[in-house]
């Protein structure tokens, strides 16, 4: 009976005289995460966006939705045109359908009158369709106004009349697009997806930035890592993936560099070349899956050694989280059963016994004299791989 779903948005609302561009950005998004159920119609109209459901499966609709960063909630509703004795009964057919397939003991009802010419406020409205649907319903159904098992809920607009009985939570944040981009560096871990989709939901685009060290590291790994970025792209649309081979890098700083100083100047490579792609990609900061002492390349000491090695912002969200606390986003998203597949990264190759923790950026650059870092970084993008990622 469902013919539009209501997709709401949270702090676009407080946007001002830019809320057009967010909200037009939005509509544009939801659009796209459509396409592969069909040509929906999504519209906005004062302050709410819709999608007609019509023929579609509503349920699908919503499934795909809510996955559009922005969106803070979902709800399957019925609208119809401006008259309130309708939507008593639109109400009272909600209910009824809900009861048929769940023991319903208590319900509330809550109005929202935008029409102010309507005779009745909206708490005078709520206890009219509550007491209707009581006399209609009757047994043993009560009014329950702090915890019901049902919420029933009724708009009276200047437009339309429209009511639902649910909202299905999304993952709110701003729409994709509308905060630049930002380069990941993405491994095969629980990381780095997790900070990659965090970064994503406050509105910047993604490109993807992959090292590996082929044939140290298998062909299944850098697969892992191409199923993550699936996933990824599942809130993110098409996503461009840039697979670079480090293994020449590594054999170099294992030849000429001191042994414990090899993960550190490693993880600066990377960096370094991971800026010079996103500057010529139009990206305005790189961003990492690192946590302040999770491994022995992010101490505070080596986390500032690793920034010495870029001019570009590093957006780092997940610098003060436990590993707990990153394992449940990455249950939360659909990431985490990937990234627990036990395949090699680039990392384990040449791993010192004992690495440097607190490294002085004076030493670290010392050593890199022993290296031709330029052509080294050239010769990597040079052969770098570039793969677009859809579903």
């Amino acid at each position: 009976m469902y013919n539009v779903v209501i997709a709401r948005y949270g702090e676009i609302g407080v946007k001002g005289k830019n809320r057009y561009i967010f909200e037009d950005k939005l509509v544009k998004n939801i659009r796209n995460s459509l396409k592969k159920l069909g040509k929906l119609n999504v519209y906005k109209q004062y302050g709410r966006i819709y999608i007609d459901v019509e023929e579609y499966d509503y349920e699908s609709i919503i499934e795909e939705a809510r996955k559009v960063f922005g969106i803070v909630s979902l709800s399957p509703a019925v609208k119809f045109e401006n008259n309130y004795e309708k939507l008593k009964e639109v109400c009272l057919e909600l209910l009824k359908d809900k009861m048929e397939f769940e023991d319903v003991e208590t319900f509330k009802v809550e109005s929202k009158r935008t029409d102010k010419t309507f005779r009745m406020t909206s708490l005078e409205m709520s206890r009219d369709i509550g007491g209707y649907l009581l006399s209609e319903i009757g047994g043993d159904l009560k009014v329950d106004v702090r915890t019901p098992q049902v919420k029933v809920e009724a708009e009276l607009r200047e437009e339309a009349c429209v009511a639902y009985l649910e909202r299905i939570a999304g993952y709110g944040g701003l729409p994709l697009g509308t905060n630049g981009k930002g380069m990941v560096l993405l491994s095969g871990g629980i990381d780095s997806p997790v900070a990659g989709w965090m970064v994503a939901k406050r509105g910047v685009d993604l490109e993807l930035m992959h090292y590996h060290s082929y044939p140290f590291t298998s062909e299944r790994s850098k697969e892992k890592v191409e199923e993550l970025a699936r996933i990824l792209s599942t809130y993110c649309g098409k996503l461009r993936m840039h697979s670079v081979n480090l293994l020449p890098i590594q054999k170099e700083i294992n030849e000429h560099c001191r042994e414990e100083e090899m993960t550190i100047i490693s993880r600066r490579f990377m960096m370094k070349i991971a800026q010079k792609v996103a500057i010529s990609k139009g990206c305005n900061a790189l961003v990492t899956g690192e946590s302040i002492g999770q491994v022995a390349s992010q101490t505070i000491q080596g986390l500032t050694v690793t920034n010495a090695s870029v001019d570009i912002p590093v957006f780092r969200p997940l610098i003060a989280m436990d590993k707990s606390e990153i394992v449940d986003i990455a249950k939360k998203i659909g990431t985490f059963e990937t990234s627990i597949i036990p395949e090699e990264d680039c990392c384990t190759v040449f791993l010192p016994k004992k690495p440097v923790t607190k490294p002085k950026l004076e030493k670290i650059m010392l050593s890199e004299q022993n290296l031709d870092v330029e052509k080294l970084i050239d010769e990597a993008i040079e052969n770098m791989e570039v793969v677009d990622i859809t579903l």
